[in-house]
């Protein structure tokens, strides 16, 4: 089952509250999740990739971000298809939309 889990704040608004990423883990009944970090919106600010590393890191997950300005090499569809959980990040959706959709990402 796919499900989409819109929020605001989490792991960067309040790190000391980790409830919402937990159970945003929780949800992909996954033993060690993928989980991906999409940082676009925020121009892939370093301290925003760092403060989702350094929390889960320290879960049981498997934690990688995917950055638009400067994406991997490889094929990005497949890329995010291998992955239990896609978390976007929050900042100017109009940039992260643009970048979606000049990489082929965007669902339009």
């Amino acid at each position: 089952m796919r499900q989409i889990i819109a929020l605001g704040g989490g792991f960067s608004m309040e790190p000391e509250n980790t409830l919402l990423d937990t159970y945003i883990l929780k949800q992909s009944r996954k033993d060690n999740p993928k989980i991906c970090f999409i940082p676009p919106a925020s121009g892939d600010s370093e301290d925003y990739i760092q403060r989702f590393y350094r929390f889960f890191q320290k879960q049981n997950c498997r934690p990688s971000h995917l950055s638009l300005f400067r994406p991997p090499k490889r094929d990005l569809e497949s890329f995010i298809l291998e992955k239990d959980i896609i978390y976007v990040g929050g900042g100017n959706t109009k940039n992260l939309l643009a970048l979606w959709k000049d990489w082929g990402l965007a669902p339009f």
